[in-house]
């Protein structure tokens, strides 16, 4: 696909899909979507969403479908179902993964996928923030020609993007990105509640260690404070991976349990999500 698109397809038009699809069409692009919430598909409607049935629907007339869902399923069912985005994309037509997914997911798609149709990894980051800002940074993966092509789309809606290799390659960075930010948050709570146990005050304390080697973008950025509903997903893609290849993680087992003690202390639920 030497040419940018200009039809743009929507899955899931929730908290990050919604945002991303507004920022489309505030740069002219022609955005169908579908979600199966009614409560996603009338606000997206609001905004100018063309909406349809299924993902199937809005494959048919799209040049690049990005698929923004929660879990490996719900990517697999956007992707292979009856009504799915591979029943009806045109040859040359693109789809780009924003979901979080686990590698092996990855690896997976590209074993099911026809030839003809290009895939892309738009692993998303930064959060529900940036996707209202138009701020998310893409850890990407792909075809470069395709990758390129698809760039000004992607610049609606991210202000730092970045191809790290063939399909598959961005998920992987996202894995690695999320299990860094995950310890990293952990290590804060520990850190600055040893800290006002100790007689400090912990906002006095991270004003200072913010500016300090101690600086981290979940403490400027206050992860803490965000919706962390995704940690134990997260977590779980790493330590699957890791024990698929028979490599030691043993940070990453042990911030899982930091993050179910953080729930637990801070009143959110407690029970993994589905990975």
């Amino acid at each position: 696909m030497a040419e940018t698109p200009q039809r743009i397809g929507v899955i899931g038009l929730g908290a990050m899909g919604r945002p991303i699809a507004r920022h489309m069409l505030a740069k002219g692009y022609q955005v169908a979507g579908h979600d199966p919430n009614a409560e996603a598909r009338e606000k997206a409607a609001g905004l100018g969403v063309d909406m349809r049935d299924t993902p199937a629907a809005v494959a048919r007339e799209s040049d690049l479908v990005l698929v923004v869902v929660a879990f490996d399923a719900e990517v697999e069912k956007a992707m292979f179902d009856r009504d799915g985005i591979v029943a009806a994309a045109r040859a040359g037509s693109t789809v780009a993964i924003g979901s979080t997914i686990a590698p092996s997911t990855a690896r997976r798609l590209t074993e099911r996928v026809p030839a003809g149709l290009n895939l892309l990894d738009m692993a998303l980051a930064r959060g529900e923030p940036a996707a209202e800002d138009g701020t998310l940074l893409i850890l990407g993966g792909g075809d470069e020609a395709t990758f390129e092509a698809c760039m000004p789309v992607f610049r609606t809606f991210a202000s730092d993007v970045f191809n790290l290799g063939p399909f598959g390659a961005g998920q992987v960075g996202k894995m690695v990105n999320n299990l860094i930010l995950w310890a990293c948050m952990s290590a804060n709570d520990e850190a600055l509640r040893l800290g006002e146990a100790l007689g400090i005050d912990q906002e006095k304390l991270r004003a200072a260690l913010v500016r300090s080697s101690a600086q981290n973008w979940s403490m400027s950025y206050r992860a803490d404070t965000r919706p962390i509903r995704w940690a134990e997903k997260d977590l779980n893609i790493a330590l699957n991976e890791a024990d698929a290849l028979g490599l030691s993680v043993p940070l990453a087992g042990l911030v899982r349990e930091m993050i179910k003690a953080f729930k637990h202390r801070h009143g959110y639920p407690t029970k993994s999500l589905e990975s």
